[in-house]
């Protein structure tokens, strides 16, 4: 089990870039060529490439090349449902912390 949560601390660290949580949420359920996401997520060519470098090294994209261009998928469809709650969690948080506000400045 030690094996298990040391890996997941690794995959957790992927998901600590806003870059990456981007480009993630971008790919969602579909396919998308690096021009693409060149152009949606603003950053450089050998940015982008650092980027998905790590995410296919601990195996959350698939890269397909054809020809010169080169495509990329999430491996899993677990992957957006792990951000989404990610998310949650965090819109959550803030909610109350904002309920407590409202109820100090009105106490």
């Amino acid at each position: 089990m030690k094996d298990i949560l040391r890996m997941q601390a690794e995959v957790c660290k992927i998901f600590a870039h806003p870059k990456r949580l981007e480009i993630i949420k971008e790919l969602g359920d579909k396919e998308m060529t690096a021009s693409e996401l060149l152009r949606s997520a603003e950053i450089s060519k050998a940015n982008l490439s650092q980027h998905m470098k790590l995410l296919a090294d601990k195996g959350l994209v698939t890269v397909r090349k054809k020809g010169l261009n080169v495509f990329y998928r999430l491996s899993s469809p677990d992957i957006t449902k792990a951000c989404t709650l990610m998310r949650q969690v965090l819109i959550h948080g803030l909610e109350q912390k904002n309920r407590i506000l409202i109820k100090a400045k009105k106490g």
